[in-house]
């Protein structure tokens, strides 16, 4: 598939598989959209967090082996575009950067075209290992031809910002975290991590360990914004909490987004994400421990719901917000997607890029991100060129850190 070039972006889809280690004998699909700057000279790149993971048809399979004969490029998962329902792109125009957004196919079905429920850190792992291959490689599926690759690298550095909705949210924290601490966490979790692309296309190909491509060729986190994060726990997957728990030390720009109406992050998620008593534990409280450096901060969107930040509409995800599932808010009328919380977040992406400088991560201090212009916009009632409130923290202010 040839890049669709819109005005001064391009748009393209990129398509492969992963192995999490070369011994590893299961492999994930990929998929990757991508829009970056048509001079390709991105200054970094937002890599978001699919919220849902999106279901194929029971003929996925012999479909694939007949794409791979036919056509390599032939749509991945099937024409379902991870940036159909999170496309906040104009965000990054001013500021040239790049943005992109992951979904995989894990154990999808007909009968649960969901099976991403959350607590599951490989999907983070993914998100990091699609974020440095855009940079190494660029848009491109053909990562073993390095000519035709150097035509479609786009990046002018490797930072990225780590961004997610709902379960896409925790698993953004994972990524954050960086190269070293997946591996490193991986390695004591049974979630060892040090990936292969892999080509399973006919003749398969496939890269060098994600170990030995060097530090300027995988990604290098520089910020994490997560919308109503909702983390799990069960018997095979145990959460986000070591990797919230290391997110605690790493000094980049870190923001919650949750919303007052929101049972899927407030109520649903284990542990909640947030929450106004002090001795509850929630994803907030792991990743800002009380007295510690954190550079976490969080605002509360006032009737905000689970899907509001939506840019289409999502029957799975609604659901969430359904009076039979969230006692919240009741007789409210909640956000829905396409509205005004849609539009609140678009400017949160544009003024949280906004703080970087060229080609740079975050070049201040913790006290300097804490009084930096982005959240100084957030923290008010009605941020400027939105229509949202926020709700008031026991504080007055409207973002809380500790």
């Amino acid at each position: 598939m040839e890049n669709i070039i819109i005005n001064d972006y391009c748009f393209k889809r990129v398509y492969f598989w992963m192995q999490y280690t070369p011994e590893d004998l299961n492999f994930t699909e990929i998929a990757i959209d991508v829009y970056y700057p048509k001079d390709r000279k991105a200054n970094g790149l937002v890599m978001f967090n699919h919220g849902f993971l999106i279901g194929t048809d029971l003929l996925y399979f012999p479909k694939r082996l007949l794409a791979g004969i036919f056509n390599n490029e032939q749509a991945p998962l099937f024409d379902n575009y991870p940036s159909y329902y999170y496309n906040y792109t104009s965000a990054i125009v001013e500021k040239n950067w790049a943005m992109a957004f992951v979904t995989s196919t894990h154990e999808q079905t007909e009968f649960t075209p969901t099976t991403d429920f959350g607590g599951n850190p490989r999907v983070g792992q993914e998100a990091y290992m699609a974020a440095s291959y855009l940079i190494c490689f660029g848009a491109t599926s053909t990562f073993y031809n390095a000519s035709h690759s150097k035509l479609f690298q786009f990046m002018n550095s490797n930072n990225v910002i780590f961004a997610g909705h709902s379960v896409g949210g925790a698993h953004a924290q994972v990524a954050a975290t960086g190269f070293d601490n997946l591996n490193a966490i991986g390695a004591t979790t049974n979630k060892k991590f040090d990936p292969i692309v892999y080509d399973r296309i006919i003749f398969p190909r496939v890269t060098e360990k994600l170990s030995t491509w060097g530090a300027d060729s995988r990604a290098n986190p520089v910020g994490l914004v997560q919308l109503s994060p909702v983390d799990m726990k069960n018997p095979l997957f145990g959460g986000m909490e070591l990797y919230r728990q290391k997110l605690a030390k790493i000094p980049i720009p870190n923001l919650m987004i949750i919303g007052q109406c929101d049972c899927a992050c407030l109520d649903t998620s284990q542990p909640p994400a947030w929450a106004s008593d002090s001795a509850v534990s929630t994803e907030y409280s792991q990743m800002a421990p009380a007295g510690s450096d954190s550079w976490a901060a969080v605002a509360n969107v006032e009737k905000g719901s689970h899907c509001g930040y939506l840019t289409e509409p999502n029957l799975l995800c609604s659901t969430a917000d359904s009076a039979s599932q969230c006692k919240r808010c009741p007789n409210t009328d909640k956000y829905q997607p396409q509205g005004m919380e849609t539009d609140f977040t678009t400017e949160i992406f544009k003024h949280f890029i906004s703080i970087y400088p060229a080609n740079s991560g975050f070049t201040g201090t913790r006290k300097e991100w804490l009084e930096s212009s982005c959240l100084k916009w957030l923290n008010n009632q009605k941020p400027a060129d939105t229509s949202i409130n926020l709700v008031q923290f026991n504080g007055g202010e409207y973002v809380h850190h500790v």
